[in-house]
């Protein structure tokens, strides 16, 4: 027997035993069988003229697996045989790659669509940088509806302007996304395994504002309300830096705003650098970045997340009050952190929130009555206690002198802030009050007992 057969009854043999005890399907045949006589070793490599080495080791359960599994070896790997071999060299694993992905042109062809562009020139990529060289498997059973299989790898558009956009999908990441259950065709409409139109944008950002629409398909109720925010009208009016839905909340990677809230304020820094680094030294800020506190507010707590409005005109300064007490007039919250929660009482009762409560009833807009960020800062907002207390102490004298125009340093002392007054602190305001409040209520007995009186005199002199 000629030792070419000898070796392929041995390897044939001793693939049928790993074969039965795998439960592998492969049927190499003669060739096969002598090729995987030495391949199936592991330790084989070559080296290319640049130094780089690969591995020639073919696993043959992986084969056993590939859409390719009935073919002989020489079909892909042309010039070979079980009498011949020859040896040849390449200048490197790339170069080797890209020669032997020209035999998937024996059998696939395409004359649409994005494989033309792509195997065009064997500039962006070949067959087995997605599909895999040995264990080349079906796209939808490698990922669901096919689109990973290609695009876990660092495929690349091209747009008119001549800039590059990496159109890799992180897997893992997909995974995490809240889209993690929705197949890829439902975003990318028009899309699947077997169609993939080629599209054509003028540059990146024309790109990512036309994908945000694909959004609205399924959150309409919030597309709805960006058509009334600052963003959607600054990019109606021309401007293509305004955000839109991908730029916030990213486009494989998306996660819950509610419970991202570091990402979620980051994502603004991305336009409003100078106001996140403020606020990021804020009370709220420190507490947000350093200890992961997800009490304090976010951009979007104050701005709201889709119809944010601007935060210049009148009505969203009137409505800072009710802004701040969404959080410091929740009990529950504040007790935790040993905070007052009359602010907004106590605010709403003294002459400004008198004044500003009078001008919103009537529906009309006021910019000179001071409300919580004139005394606290805006995205600035530091302890009233502590190191930082003449700080806020400043920020009240500036403020008070805006429409008290001789006011000494020592004016804001008069008020007494959002606490209620007692015997330890304001003792004349606590005492007054307390005057008052055995007095007002003996006036109205007094009162009602003189009326009681008249009436009953009255009726006796009839």
């Amino acid at each position: 027997m000629p030792n070419r057969m000898l070796i392929a009854v041995v390897a044939l043999a001793a693939l049928a035993m790993v074969q039965t005890a795998s439960g592998a399907s492969y049927q190499p045949g003669e060739e096969g069988a002598i090729c995987l006589g030495c391949h199936a070793e592991k330790g084989m490599t070559t080296t290319f003229r640049n130094g780089e080495t690969l591995s020639l080791y073919v696993n043959d359960k992986e084969l056993a697996g590939s859409v390719h599994k009935n073919l002989p070896c020489s079909v892909c790997h042309s010039g070979f045989s079980p009498d011949q071999h020859p040896k040849r060299q390449y200048k490197s694993k790339r170069n080797f790659t890209v020669v032997k992905a020209e035999a998937c042109k024996q059998c696939h062809t395409f004359k649409k669509g994005i494989h033309v562009q792509m195997l065009g020139g064997l500039k962006d990529g070949v067959c087995v940088d997605c599909h895999g060289g040995h264990s080349v498997q079906s796209m939808k059973e490698t990922s669901g509806d096919g689109c990973t299989g290609c695009h876990r790898y660092p495929v690349t558009m091209t747009f008119k302007d001549g800039t590059k956009h990496r159109l890799e999908v992180d897997e893992n990441g997909l995974k995490a996304s809240v889209h993690k259950k929705l197949r890829c065709a439902d975003c990318h409409f028009g899309f699947s395994a077997k169609e993939h139109p080629e599209r054509v944008f003028k540059d990146r950002r024309n790109f990512r504002i036309v994908a945000a629409e694909t959004c609205r398909r399924c959150h309409f109720d919030k597309y709805t309300k960006t058509l009334e925010g600052i963003h959607f009208n600054l990019l109606l009016s021309g401007n293509l830096k305004a955000p839109v839905c991908i730029d916030c909340h990213g486009s494989h990677t998306i996660s819950s705003g509610r419970h991202e809230k570091v990402r979620s304020a980051q994502r603004c820094e991305a336009c409003h650098g100078e106001i996140y680094r403020t606020y990021s030294t804020s009370v709220h800020g420190k507490a947000l970045i350093s200890s992961h506190n997800q009490d304090v507010p976010v951009c979007s707590d104050c701005h709201r997340a889709h119809d944010l409005s601007d935060p210049h005109v009148a009505d969203f300064r009137n409505n800072i009050p009710q802004m701040c007490s969404n959080c410091h007039a929740n009990e529950d919250l504040m007790k935790r952190y040993g905070l007052s929660t009359a602010v907004l009482r106590s605010y709403l009762e003294d002459f400004h929130g008198v004044t500003i409560t009078y001008y919103k009833k009537q529906k009309n807009s006021v910019r000179h009555i001071a409300v919580c960020t004139d005394c606290h800062g805006i995205h600035d907002i530091t302890r009233t206690k502590g190191p930082d207390a003449s700080v806020v102490k400043a920020n009240l004298v500036k403020r008070c002198r805006k429409c008290h125009a001789d006011a000494a340093d020592n004016f804001p002392e008069s008020w007494i802030s959002h606490y209620e007054p007692d015997f330890k602190r304001a003792p004349l305001v606590y005492a007054v009050n307390l005057i008052y409040s055995v007095f007002i209520p003996f006036m109205i007995v007094g009162l009602v007992l003189q009326i009681i009186l008249h009436i009953w005199r009255y009726a006796v002199n009839r």
